[in-house]
């Protein structure tokens, strides 16, 4: 398969998306994190202490539950237009690579997602600019906290991606990972669990610092991004072949 016709199947996914509601959910979970950490209440936190109280205030909410959510919901919708009025006997029947059309619905996720963490990061610098923290935004903290956040989503997208083109309904992948995610709040205390539950590695990505700690124990962050590569590689290449034998 050549470059265009790649980029072909990359434009006709964003053109599909352009009239949906879909963009409306990409700021919805930053301007949500931007209002916690303006109204959040920094007075009785010692003043070298109140960027890292701000910044996880700013990331928790988001990072346990909503960007798990959101990664679902974007996920399904790359495939809902397939799903309805034959769409996937229509498309699968014209000459177009499989592989390309998988990597082109993943790709479409994958940028709706950075969007959103880029979002994220906005959001952290208006909490911050609002609180008039000395020093600012500490680049070296919110940027590795954002960009691993939003490599943990990548698995995730992965398998749920491979649920949505698998079934049918557009609900039923949507119902599976609302069930998967909601569990966070306490799977993530679990030092059996949390490191290898796939919707709670973006919350041990993003709110941590070198080391994760949750519950009294430390999860070096080198463990869970290669947790987040390996089961990445899994759902990614189950994904795919799923999408190869699918019938027509």
């Amino acid at each position: 398969m050549g470059i265009r016709s790649f980029m072909g199947l990359l434009a006709s996914e964003r053109l599909k998306l352009a009239k949906s509601p879909i963009w409306l959910l990409v700021p919805v979970s930053p301007v949500l994190a931007m209002l916690i950490g303006i109204f959040s209440n920094l007075a009785d936190v010692a003043p070298g202490e109140r960027y890292m109280i701000l910044q996880a205030g700013v990331f928790t909410l988001h990072a346990l539950l909503l960007l798990p959510l959101l990664t679902g919901i974007l996920s399904s919708f790359v495939c809902r237009f397939e799903h309805s009025g034959g769409g996937w006997k229509s498309l699968l029947s014209l000459p177009v690579s499989r592989t390309g059309l998988y990597a082109a619905k993943f790709i479409t996720v994958a940028v709706l997602l950075a969007a959103v963490q880029l979002l994220m990061l906005a959001a952290l610098v208006v909490a911050v600019e609002y609180h008039g923290l000395d020093g600012g935004i500490d680049w070296g903290l919110a940027i590795p906290a954002v960009a691993s956040g939003w490599a943990a989503c990548l698995p995730l997208a992965a398998l749920q991606l491979w649920a949505s083109i698998g079934w049918s309904s557009f609900a039923a992948p949507l119902a599976i990972n609302v069930a998967f995610t909601l569990p966070n709040m306490l799977i993530v205390n679990s030092e059996t669990f949390s490191p290898f539950y796939p919707w709670a590695q973006p919350s041990l990505a993003m709110l941590s610092s070198g080391t994760m700690d949750f519950g009294g124990f430390a999860i070096p962050l080198e463990t869970v991004l290669l947790t987040i590569a390996g089961s990445f590689l899994v759902f990614l290449f189950g994904g795919l072949m799923h999408m190869r034998r699918k019938e027509i």
